[in-house]
């Protein structure tokens, strides 16, 4: 049985998630341990996301979300930071065509008003041009935090009661969800954080809700497939209850 023949057989066995979400960290650290410069790291990390993607194409996850920039990480030293973007914008300009090919469709998500107009134009172009595939929905989270998402949303709401058409007894939970990131994708079942950390640095405060956690000490560079794997076995164990009580 070939190597794809076999993920194919283990799809079918498994409990499978159908969003999972990844806090990408350690790429610092690991190019630190190899005496490089932390851009090294970046440009390392890059090559694990693409290893990813491929990963959840096999595994025919609905949708795939990574942690790639945060709204904390400007106070990052300047120069990494335009080496970060930089490296963004050259990923998107040379990926989008291998998304087309896989059939995957990507979604930007956060705060892109920050970004020099070039970037924001090569976020916007790579958008329109997938925007018509059917297969994985890849989300990339730049200049995001969870709690930016869900004050946008509430302000949001603010300019609906405050023209007449919202009232605030009509706010629930699912009204506010509809006016955040993710709202249009099925909710996150699995977030996986690399780099032996154990938080979740502000992502996805709302949509994680009731997602299962799995950490590992592993870091970012060196997430491949078969750590992948085994998140997702970790997970196909794992018995969850929204709130209610085993059966």
């Amino acid at each position: 049985m070939s190597p794809e023949d076999q993920l194919q057989y283990q799809n079918q066995k498994m409990v499978k998630p159908r969003h999972v979400a990844i806090i990408m960290d350690g790429n610092g650290r690991w190019a630190t341990k190899q005496g490089k410069l932390r851009m090294s790291g970046h440009q390392a990390g890059a090559e694990s996301v693409r290893r990813a993607i491929s990963f959840a194409v096999s595994y025919q996850l609905d949708a795939l979300t990574l942690y790639a920039f945060s709204s904390d990480n400007w106070s990052r030293p300047n120069q990494e930071v335009i080496a970060l973007l930089e490296l963004f914008v050259l990923v998107l300009d040379a990926e989008v065509k291998n998304l087309n090919k896989h059939d995957i469709r990507l979604n930007i998500i956060g705060d892109t008003t920050r970004f020099s107009h070039r970037l924001q134009d090569c976020i916007r172009c790579a958008e329109e041009k997938t925007q018509n595939n059917q297969g994985l929905i890849l989300n990339i989270a730049v200049n995001y935090g969870g709690r930016w998402d869900i004050i946008h949303g509430v302000r949001a709401l603010a300019e609906q009661v405050r023209d007449g058409s919202l009232l605030p007894e009509e706010i629930e939970e699912k009204t506010l969800s509809a006016h955040l990131c993710l709202s249009a994708i099925v909710p996150v079942d699995l977030v996986i954080r690399t780099g032996g950390e154990y938080r979740i640095s502000n992502f996805l405060l709302w949509q994680a809700a009731y997602a299962e956690f799995w950490f590992t000490d592993i870091l970012w560079p060196d997430f491949d497939e078969n750590v992948f794997q085994g998140a997702l076995h970790a997970f196909a164990k794992r018995e969850r209850r929204f709130g209610g009580i085993a059966l």
